[in-house]
């Protein structure tokens, strides 16, 4: 009987537990992985099959009848420190959440999901969203079967939020949404009253391999570390970890973009540096994952945004970019390049959107993806909303499917509830690197430097090694001494583009 074992034999093999789990779903992460960079097209059918069998063993290893009745004893002992309690804690949450699914139902999401993807991206290379139109179809059919298997308090798409950010609500976010409306159209109003800068310059010939370069040395140069993770080329920018030891990042390249490879690597840069940063001693329990999406994402944004689109941070990169580009830079002044690469305006693609109109990107998405959950968006006409929604917000019409309702890969994954994750990171974002202005001496002065140890160190103090212990808004208030305000935001954009 497990009430006879002492506390730390039952904890020992809770955590062996739950590390034999972490190893199958972390082979189906490198098998993900492979799919998505270096997958032939003819392996894509059985690569589906083993994705799906390893699902089914990690979803039965999980919902083993014997692993809970270890969660629910050790749920009743109190001589475990507070870090322990909290990963029994979660991992029983966990636990009696994926009992909810059939295993008939994780191996039909995981079959329709290798399939959706590979869709996808024939979708892509043919143009045409009819290609993905039925595979999607079917994915919004079980996720609307998850809801109804996970339970939810008003919107069904509650349900499926609480997967990435929990706690987060339609009723929360309406409100952010809201204030994005209310506040940065008026500044985008202003904004687009003032000249446009010139970016032509950023879509002249950039070399490929140049700009393959620049990439790892940026990524080396934010703390990335190489002996513990790698950088390749895929159709849309990831970021994957398999431990902290090893944590793989991808980007694409665009030979007539300079921007496009570029924040991509700072982006999956700071995502990387904070699966990096998560404690190794708590591979596979709930204090080694990360505390959110919103929070994971906050990493990337502050790195991309308030560290890499920051005027400090190419006062000391610009020269070395001229070095290497003379012929498209050597004769553009530096305030010129900040300016075109920070250009506020209403564009097509969310991942090359500006900082302020990413935003409208997110909440279209968010209005698609609650009505696809609720029946009141059908796949069938979703190019034509998708459009609309772009049309009465950005007032710009996608031309194509691919710069349009194909652009994304998220919904191929069955990722639905993950994109308000990202306006959310991007507050999160700038309330932390608010904080730690006020709290690492001369940081403006390190980035404009390029030292970005002080910061990548407060970072690691104060965000990265907590794992789940907080919600986003706990560990948010424990940081900055407050929870989420959209305000600290708008300071710095308003800051940033007056």
């Amino acid at each position: 009987m497990l009430v006879k074992k002492a506390t730390a034999e039952l904890y020992a093999d809770y955590k062996a537990r739950m590390q034999q789990i972490a190893d199958v779903r972390y082979s189906i992460a490198v098998l993900s992985w492979d799919q998505e960079t270096y997958l032939p097209e003819k392996g894509a059918r059985f690569r589906g099959q083993q994705i799906t069998t390893l699902s089914t063993m990690a979803h039965e290893l999980f919902t083993a009848e014997v692993l809970g009745s270890l969660l629910h004893e050790l749920s009743s002992r109190s001589d475990m420190d507070a870090g322990k309690q909290k990963n029994i804690a979660l991992s029983l949450e966990d636990y009696e959440k994926n009992k909810k699914y059939p295993a008939a139902f994780v191996a039909e999401m995981s079959q329709t999901t290798s399939a959706a993807y590979h869709a996808w991206i024939k979708a892509r290379k043919l143009n045409s969203y009819e290609v993905f139109e039925p595979f999607l179809n079917r994915m919004v059919q079980l996720k609307r079967q998850e809801t109804e298997l996970l339970g939810y308090e008003g919107h069904p798409y509650n349900a499926l939020l609480n997967e990435y950010e929990k706690g987060a609500t339609t009723t929360m976010l309406d409100q952010v949404f809201a204030d994005v409306r209310s506040s940065l159209s008026p500044l985008l109003a202003r904004i687009a009253a003032q000249p446009i800068p010139d970016k032509q310059f950023l879509h002249k010939h950039y070399d490929k391999d140049k700009q393959w370069q620049l990439g790892i040395q940026l990524l080396k140069e934010m703390g990335y570390d190489m002996a513990a993770g790698r950088q390749d080329i895929s159709e849309h920018p990831f970021t994957t970890s398999f431990s902290p030891e090893d944590v793989r990042v991808t980007t694409r390249i665009d030979e007539n973009d300079f921007g496009n490879m570029t924040w991509s690597c700072i982006h999956e840069g700071g995502h990387a540096l904070y699966e990096q940063g998560l404690p190794a001693e708590e591979y596979g329990l709930p204090l080694g994952e990360a505390a959110s999406l919103g929070i994971h994402e906050s990493q990337s944004r502050l790195w991309e945004n308030n560290v890499g689109r920051s005027l400090a941070y190419w006062q000391h990169h610009y020269p070395a970019l001229q070095a290497l580009f003379p012929e498209n830079l050597a004769n553009i002044p530096l305030q010129d390049f900040y300016r075109a690469i920070n250009l506020v305006q209403p564009s097509l693609i969310r991942t090359e959107a500006d900082e302020l109109t990413y935003h409208f990107h997110v909440m279209i998405r968010y209005e698609i993806e609650k009505g696809l959950i609720d029946g009141s968006i059908g796949t069938d006409v979703l190019r034509e909303t998708w459009n609309q929604y772009y049309q009465q917000y950005l007032h710009v019409t996608p031309p194509d499917d691919i710069q349009g309702v194909l652009q994304d890969i998220h919904w191929s994954h069955g990722s639905f509830g993950y994109f308000p994750t990202y306006s959310l990171g991007s507050f999160y974002a700038a309330q932390f690197y608010a904080a730690a202005q006020k709290q690492v001496p001369g940081l403006d002065n390190d980035i404009a430097s390029g030292v970005y140890t002080n910061l990548l160190n407060w970072l690691r103090e104060h965000i990265h090694p907590y794992g789940r212990f907080y919600t986003s808004n706990e560990l948010c208030e424990k940081v900055t001494g407050e929870p989420l305000q959209f305000a600290h935001f708008l300071k710095y954009a308003e800051e940033k583009f007056k």
